[in-house]
């Protein structure tokens, strides 16, 4: 299985429980993820970390480390079919332009888990199934497209993060 990142999977991680400097293991860990192939975070979702940090950011120094970026970034390209078949068949077949605006970059992210069987995207949101349109949360989308998907807590389970982990 490869782990697909969302960006709020570092944002959230960097900003609340895994302050980088308080359990660097976590991003020791993450970083050897990523070169071992287990998890990945595609372009998309990487520019999007990028745009949203300042300067004198422990996260945007973390990612724009060679080693980390080298590791973490998916080397694949998006696949436009792929992402107008999520936005028509998991958001809406008829959205407005100012509706397709607010999705950002999420149809990508999971436009990729539809390539292929044994991907799951990987997000901080959770299932709210009374949103619709382009307020549809990701899990919903990918629970519709019959893709994986799972929180930042299961992926450290099944990939065992532990604190005092040690590569």
């Amino acid at each position: 299985m490869i782990y697909l990142l969302d960006a709020n999977i570092l944002i959230t991680a960097a900003n609340t429980y895994y302050g980088i400097s308080r359990v660097p293991e976590f991003w020791g860990w993450l970083q050897h993820q990523g070169s071992s192939g287990h998890v990945k975070i595609p372009i998309e979702m990487y520019e999007e970390v990028l745009e949203g940090r300042k300067e004198d950011d422990e996260l945007l120094d973390w990612v724009k480390k060679d080693a980390n970026r080298d590791a973490l970034v998916f080397n694949e390209a998006s696949k436009p079919d792929l992402v107008r078949r999520v936005v028509r068949d998991g958001y809406a077949n008829d959205l407005t332009d100012d509706e397709v605006d607010k999705l950002g970059r999420d149809p990508f992210l999971i436009a990729y888990g539809l390539v292929e069987v044994g991907r799951c995207i990987t997000t901080t949101e959770v299932s709210k199934p009374s949103k619709q349109r382009h307020n549809r949360h990701i899990p919903d989308v990918c629970s519709s497209l019959k893709i994986n998907c799972c929180g930042p807590w299961e992926l450290n389970r099944l990939l065992g993060f532990k604190t005092g982990w040690n590569p």
